[in-house]
């Protein structure tokens, strides 16, 4: 997925108001391939101890192809990869067969997509389709970070300027403020 537009945002929170009949927030998840840390899975969510010799040779393939292409690539645009963080790191946390895990096993293929909540209602859209939806686990809008009742965590990555949409709803519920939407 591309980087987003303003007639995307409008389509994808028209899509999920239709179905959820309530105003909803959208924020753009630039990445939705978090680092694991999970009992049973490796860092990048597969589960260990499987496919280990393909997995061998596709690791030393990814790191011979990637590294040159990546540094020539980003090189024209004036900026180095490696340096290119963003604000929080996306990352999942918990136990085994974390809750957290439905939500990031729905979206992580498509590599980005639109996270859609209120204050009872979350979801994962992926090219207009609603991928996942739940009720709302405990929602930090400050940290990005959405917690589950297994103790597990999933910690998102939005654009500066969707940050600055969760700052300011943080700080509306922080301070008892009305929607002004």
């Amino acid at each position: 997925m591309t980087a987003p537009s303003p007639e995307d945002r409008e389509r994808v929170r028209a899509l999920v108001e239709s179905q959820w009949r309530e105003p909803v927030t959208v924020v753009f998840l630039t990445e939705v391939r978090p680092e694991f840390k999970i009992p049973g899975r490796r860092y990048d969510g597969t589960v260990k101890g499987k496919r280990l010799v393909r997995r061998f040779f596709y690791n030393l393939l990814r790191g011979i192809v990637n590294v040159p292409v990546s540094a020539f690539l980003t090189a024209g645009g004036g900026q180095i990869a490696i340096f290119n963080f963003p604000t929080y790191d996306p990352k999942v946390e918990g136990p085994a067969n974390a809750q957290a895990l439905e939500l990031v096993d729905a979206a992580k293929g498509a590599g980005s997509g639109w996270l859609a909540f209120t204050e009872s209602q979350v979801a994962v859209v992926v090219d207009d389709r609603i991928r996942w939806q739940s009720t709302v686990p405990h929602h930090n809008l400050r940290k990005h970070q959405l917690s589950w009742p297994d103790g597990s965590t999933y910690t998102y990555a939005v654009k500066k300027e969707d940050g600055e949409i969760l700052l300011a709803l943080h700080k509306r519920k922080l301070y008892g403020e009305s929607d002004p939407r």
